[in-house]
């Protein structure tokens, strides 16, 4: 899909960045229930996730300093293989640039602003967002129950369609602020549902 190609010095980047009118209407398409095949399911993940960022607003004292990196975590396994990093690649949310971290453990997730937790970490739920509590961190997550649990943004796949559901209660309370334009975007889950 051409709109989803960026490119650099004339030539392909091969990477997934949406910016502007196409991100709205790109998760629009995507949210209206366009097919997407298994081998792209976490390609399209992480472009939905850099998005995210840049339609969240984080306070200040997320950041240790005015040149810190905004960083986005994985939480146990990592799904995404390479894509999530040539997606950020080169890229700044606010000044600041990107950078990937992974972790094993919640604990070591004490500087990042986004944190992807993987399926792997699904019998972990409570502890991990025990261990953010007071924290500046949009969770991101795919298993059900996410949302219930106290997590941000929810990816759902039904019949290789991917959506995504945003918890505005968990946003609020990790005192951060949602942008409209991705909130309409969203299916919203109310307070303790998923």
């Amino acid at each position: 899909m051409a709109l989803l190609t960026s490119t650099r010095g004339g030539r392909s980047a091969g990477r997934f960045i949406l910016s502007g009118p196409w991100f709205a209407l790109c998760l629009l398409l995507l949210t209206a229930g366009h097919a997407l095949a298994q081998s792209k399911e976490y390609q399209v993940k992480a472009t939905f996730i850099f998005n995210f960022a840049q339609f969240i607003d984080w306070p200040p004292a997320a950041f240790s300093g005015t040149n810190a990196p905004f960083c986005i975590g994985i939480l146990g396994d990592d799904p995404f293989g390479g894509y999530l990093d040539e997606t950020v690649q080169g890229e700044q949310i606010g000044g600041h640039p990107l950078v990937i971290q992974r972790y094993r453990q919640v604990e070591e997730a004490t500087n990042c602003q986004v944190l992807f937790i993987s399926r792997s970490e699904a019998r972990q739920l409570k502890k991990v967002f025990a261990g953010l509590k007071n924290q500046n961190v949009l969770t991101i997550g795919e298993v059900t129950g996410f949302c219930k649990a106290g997590g941000s943004v929810r990816f759902v796949t039904e019949q290789n369609k991917i959506h995504f559901r945003i918890s505005p209660d968990a946003v609020k309370k990790a005192s951060l602020t949602a942008s409209s334009k991705l909130l309409r975007l969203a299916e919203i889950v109310p307070p303790g549902g998923d």
